[in-house]
């Protein structure tokens, strides 16, 4: 082994060591160099950019729902409105036990237990820091009984809102309609924008039908918050000054109806406990006066929520309060219709204003055996045209419907609006129907049922079989009738007022077009006939028209709910009341100056006459302006 180490080379050695600075400050500078480019960029290029996104960090846009628009009766009075509500509220970040406070308030009766799992979901789904709403409106009592408590649930508290409001309850309910939550099918076909804040919409009835008019167009404004996204006061008046300005929500439209609140209170109270429904219109406009169906509901309960068991009451319940008998309701028009048929059997030559038939109680087809029975069973003898209507004999439109033919009873029931949707301004509405051999052919698979029957032919004249119509179309009928033909479209909605400029536009009546049927003379005589129906001598609702202080016309009907047997008798007194038939009634006045058309259907009723007809009486009555005088 060498004694002796190797000596250094301190020149190579430090050639190194020089390089390698080099080439560390070489790695040093460019690094330097880039964080100085990027921080010159981010600071001098970039500032606009990411101040703005700094401020967005702590601006929060939030959305403020509209105003929703009133709804009046035709004079001015409020029929829907918002009134200020307290609703109760709970925070979720504030409550160590969501659901233990919630079973409290079930205890103290301000919630429903079966409400709770659905407050437990939108807990958890929402933001913290953002209220649920556990109750809509709260009673005095309520706001009472838990202000009392308030220390003993942190994080709930009850906040002052406003809600849908309908003055009128179940008076209104199916014509002014409702507002319910927004639901997920809701949001699909509605502008999310647009409904941004708003947890309601129009769900039925005028509500539903003109929801565009009436939301209107939702607004925002720019919290402060922190970087929970929670509303914090703003610690700059510079950070205030230089958000953007908030947009102001526009309020939705009002709506002013045609509907006359007096007359809807009459008709409604007219009906009483009876299941039906009351629909009148000025003949010369279309324009609904009062549109009423019974059972009704309270339109509230929607508005502020209702618990699944109130909700499950009202789907289930056997009078189906729910359900909008005037414009939904499809009910055989029995002999309402007889007076257009008599003006479709005198244009094409089927009748003729002397033709005379013997009414003996009942009809029989050539060969057949099967008798078709009058409401008379022992006939109404020797009548003509006239008499047939004002005394209502089925038997001489039995043997006119051979000559008249289903197809001809089809063409002109139809050009009378019956059939077809008349197009109100609510959604929804039922056509009806009116049979034909071609609509036979069309909605039956067996060939048998297919062919159109001459007994089908029968009681189609009085408006049995397959002939179904809705109040609403009845009443429709009847104003073209009053107009000698004029047919107008109904509708409730008279005018749509700007809540800030006041400035209204109002609807304009929309002609159907005419029936087509130009000899005064039929027109004369049906009309007539129809006059006699209550203030003629022998009239089936003379009880009712006679006396009034001015005329009227109308028409009377019943509706077979079940088939009677050849060899049975009908006796309602032993029948059970859902069997029996039902009652109609149709009527316009004054007879020379129409202004108001009525159509009444009580279901069940047993008698057209004397069941339907005083509650047309009633509503003509007081429109006409002799209320104290109605027959009730």
């Amino acid at each position: 082994m060498s004694l002796f180490s190797p000596i250094k080379d301190h020149h190579s050695e430090r050639r190194l060591f020089i390089g390698r600075v080099i080439l560390a400050s070489v790695v040093s500078t460019i690094l330097l160099g880039l964080v100085i480019a990027r921080l010159v960029q981010l600071q001098v290029f970039d500032h606009e950019l990411f101040a703005e996104k700094s401020q967005g960090n702590r601006v929060r846009i939030e959305a403020v729902p509209p105003i929703r628009g009133l709804i009046f009766d035709r004079k001015g009075r409020v029929l829907a409105e918002n009134v200020p509500a307290y609703q109760l509220e709970l925070i979720p970040e504030q409550v160590a036990d969501i659901e233990d406070t919630l079973q409290r308030l079930v205890a103290i009766n301000l919630i429903e237990a079966d409400a709770i799992p659905r407050f437990m979901e939108l807990s958890r789904s929402g933001q913290q820091f953002k209220p649920v709403t556990l109750k809509f409106r709260m009673s005095d009592e309520e706001i009472a009984n838990f202000a009392i408590q308030r220390p003993r649930f942190p994080g709930v508290d009850f906040q002052p809102r406003l809600v849908r409001h309908y003055p009128y309850g179940e008076l209104f309910a199916h014509a002014v309609g409702y507002v319910g939550a927004l639901n997920t099918n809701d949001m699909q076909r509605l502008d999310s924008a647009r409904y941004a804040g708003s947890s309601h919409t129009g769900k039925t009835g005028v509500e539903s039908s003109f929801e565009d008019d009436l939301h209107g167009y939702a607004g925002y404004r720019h919290l402060i918050t922190n970087a929970r996204g929670r509303q914090v006061p703003a610690d700059s008046s510079e950070l205030l000054d230089s958000l953007p300005i908030d947009a102001t929500p526009e309020p939705g439209n009002n709506i002013y109806l045609s509907i006359d609140l007096d007359l809807q209170r009459v008709a409604f109270e007219a009906l009483g406990e009876r299941r039906g429904a009351v629909v009148a219109i000025d003949p010369t406009t279309g324009e609904v006066l009062a549109l009423v169906s019974r059972p009704s509901f309270d339109p509230n309960l929607f508005a502020v929520g209702m618990s699944a068991i109130q909700f499950g009451e009202l789907q289930n319940n056997l009078d189906r309060p729910l359900f909008n008998r005037a414009v939904r309701g499809s009910y055989p028009p029995g002999s309402t219709i007889k007076p257009p048929l008599a003006l479709a059997a005198l244009e094409t030559g089927a009748t003729n204003l002397t033709r005379k038939s013997v009414c003996i109680g009942y009809f029989q087809l050539q060969g057949d055996e099967h008798r078709y029975r009058d409401w008379k069973p022992q006939g109404h003898g020797p009548v003509d045209l006239h008499d047939a209507i004002a005394q209502s004999c089925d038997v001489y439109f039995y043997e006119l419907s051979g000559d008249l033919g289903i197809d001809n009873m089809h063409e002109y029931l139809t050009r009378f609006g019956l059939g077809n949707a008349t197009g109100i301004d609510l959604i929804g509405e039922r056509p009806g129907l009116v049979p034909s051999r071609e609509w036979k052919r069309n909605n039956f698979r067996d060939r048998d049922n297919q062919r159109w029957y001459h007994g089908e032919t029968v009681i189609a004249s009085i408006g049995q079989g397959f002939m179904l119509a809705t109040p609403l179309q009845l009443a429709s009928m009847t104003g073209t009738l009053a107009t000698r033909g004029s047919r107008m479209q109904p509708h409730l909605v008279a005018a749509v007022e700007d809540p800030l400029s006041g400035e209204r536009r109002m609807i304009s009546p929309k002609s159907l077009g005419n029936v087509g049927i130009g000899n005064e003379f039929y027109w004369d005589n049906v009309l007539e006939a129809m006059h006699d129906v209550l203030q003629g001598p022998r009239g089936t609702a003379r009880a009712v028209g006679i006396g009034a202080p001015y005329t009227m016309a109308g028409k009377s009907g019943t509706a077979q709910v079940v088939s009677i047997a050849q060899d049975e008798e009908y006796d309602e007194e032993e029948m059970e009341e859902r069997l029996r038939d039902h009652a109609l009634f149709i009527s316009f006045a004054p007879f020379d100056d129409p202004r108001i058309a009525v159509a009444v259907v009580v279901e069940n009723g047993s008698s057209g006459s004397g069941v339907a007809a005083p509650i047309a009486k009633a509503v003509m009555d007081q429109y006409l302006g002799y209320g104290n005088d109605s027959t009730e």
